[in-house]
């Protein structure tokens, strides 16, 4: 049984993509095991193990502690022990109880696990190849992406990849990230970051046929077309309710006022939209000057 990872950064249609590759029934959703902070991450039950960094790095040198614990998230062993010893509050028990239910249905029905982590994106290399996921990288234009992140008010922390010895190893690039730790120029730290993880993501797809690069805006323009190709690429069966639940979810009207929507218990950035509407307004978040100086930054 194959899983499938859905990655990017964060604000890049990750959680879309994700739930439009559901839609047709044949994976289980797993939201972002890897997000180091409670709800949705920090649940043993679904990832039994310690996350120390936004986009931790995992390699092979870490199989001791990283392999068995995914395995048994993408085989869908939830662990209910190891969950109720840190998790306790009533929302946490009923988190459980519906993770611990879609595993344990979907182990017997035959499903498979559907990743949706951002915080992956460093690391899918490893997801490849140790755990022999697909894995599709959504790559955003970068003053889309940069103005989303201005406009949440969003920030990165790059003391947090240079402090991982073997990122800097396995991808040299992220020493470009160095000379802005502690800026407060977000809009400069955004480029930089879309630039090196472009950089290191291009890299890791000539090197794994497994992973494959998807721009978001090709995949929002034509909903049906891009998904058909997905579900193909990920070997899942493109059925009249998968293309019927799509085309109703990226034709939907976007709404103005939330960024994040509640959808079962987990807190995601996916809400029904027109798909082709967001591209338009997705580049009007910055002005021209920043337009601009984006782009001679993501490509310098």
């Amino acid at each position: 049984m194959t899983p499938v990872l859905v990655t990017g950064l964060p604000r890049s249609g990750t959680s879309w993509t994700g739930r439009m590759l559901a839609a047709g029934g044949e994976l289980v959703y797993v939201n972002e095991p890897l997000n180091p902070l409670p709800r949705p991450g920090r649940s043993p039950g679904v990832l039994n193990a310690d996350v120390t960094h936004r986009f931790q790095y995992i390699s092979a040198d870490d199989d001791e502690v990283w392999l068995r614990a995914f395995t048994d998230t993408v085989t869908l062993r939830y662990r209910f022990l190891a969950e109720l010893r840190r998790n306790r509050a009533p929302y946490d028990l009923a988190r459980m109880l519906r993770y611990g239910t879609a595993f344990t249905f979907g182990r017997l029905t035959g499903r498979r696990a559907l990743l949706d982590d951002p915080f992956a994106l460093l690391s899918a290399g490893w997801f490849a190849e140790r755990l022999g996921c697909r894995v599709i990288v959504l790559i955003r234009d970068p003053v889309a992406f940069t103005g989303s992140w201005q406009r949440l008010g969003w920030t990165v922390y790059f003391h947090e990849l240079l402090e991982q010895p073997s990122l800097v190893r396995d991808h040299p690039r992220v020493e470009e990230l160095r000379p802005l730790v502690g800026s407060q120029d977000r809009l400069a730290k955004a480029a930089a970051l879309w630039r090196v993880s472009t950089a290191v993501v291009t890299d890791l797809a000539a090197r794994h046929s497994e992973i494959l690069l998807v721009s978001y805006e090709e995949l929002a323009a034509d909903p049906l077309r891009g998904f058909r190709r997905l579900y193909e690429w990920a070997d899942l069966a493109w059925s009249p309710r998968a293309e019927s639940r799509i085309s109703r979810a990226c034709t939907a009207p976007t709404s103005p006022t939330r960024d994040f929507t509640w959808h079962g218990l987990s807190r995601t950035a996916f809400r029904p939209m027109d798909s082709r509407r967001a591209l338009s307004e997705a580049r009007s978040r910055l002005s021209p000057d920043e337009a601009r100086r984006v782009l001679d930054l993501a490509y310098s």
